[in-house]
């Protein structure tokens, strides 16, 4: 089979430099592809950080009616200190971020050797109309190979009619050496739109780990 080698100088990508590309019949083989459903707004790379906050409007982040869903994505999440949850935090327009929320937490676990598993209803880790952070992951570790990673759903947050439901699932390698999973739901219990969302561990910093957030377009 004969192999066609092009000169990489005769691709005119400059129009299109900045969006999703796609072969086609034109002379330099290219055309602009649609944009696909889920689009990036912000990434943030944590440094020993307190808190991660996603606030519309600041840094480049939206969080308003542009999209009807919004996923945060957790991707190594090291915190600092030993046995410390990743939690999340929502602002109804205020400046803190304590909306009320009513959530579910439940949790399967297995233990790296072999000698236990269970899955178990986390009663102490959901919240009854509370302002408090939910817990979105058991104790992580703080050993150098360990990490929480994961992701989050959050619903038409710009809604001023309904309640504001969030999705998460989230895996870690606790320090007890298991891999516990978290699933959580729950919702805001406000009518007010949800303009910004902070993320922090139960103690201490985030020493290290990535978050990213997408919009999501309707189908």
């Amino acid at each position: 089979m004969a192999l066609t080698k092009y000169n990489y100088n005769s691709f005119d990508v400059t129009p299109v430099a900045s969006k999703a590309l796609a072969f086609n019949s034109d002379a330099d083989g290219f055309t602009t592809a649609a944009e696909g459903s889920m689009v990036l707004i912000k990434t943030v790379t944590a440094s020993s950080d307190s808190t991660i906050s996603f606030v519309d409007g600041t840094s480049d982040v939206v969080l308003d009616n542009t999209y009807p869903i919004y996923l945060f994505k957790f991707i190594n999440i090291h915190p600092a200190s030993d046995d410390q949850s990743l939690k999340v935090g929502f602002r109804d327009g205020s400046t803190a971020y304590d909306a009320t929320k009513t959530t579910t937490f439940f949790r399967p676990y297995h233990e790296e050797d072999g000698s236990a598993a269970a899955l178990n209803y986390g009663a102490g880790q959901d919240l009854a109309q509370s302002t408090a952070f939910q817990m979105l992951s058991f104790e992580g570790s703080n050993d150098n190979d360990q990490a929480i990673s994961g992701y989050m759903y959050l619903f038409d947050p710009s809604s001023t009619t309904f309640v504001k439901h969030f999705l998460a699932e989230t895996n870690c390698s606790s320090a007890s050496d298991q891999t516990v999973a978290a699933y959580v739901g729950g919702y805001c219990n406000v009518t007010a739109a949800i303009d910004a969302v902070q993320f922090k561990m139960s103690s201490g910093n985030m020493d290290a780990g990535t978050i990213k957030l997408y919009g999501i377009k309707d189908s």
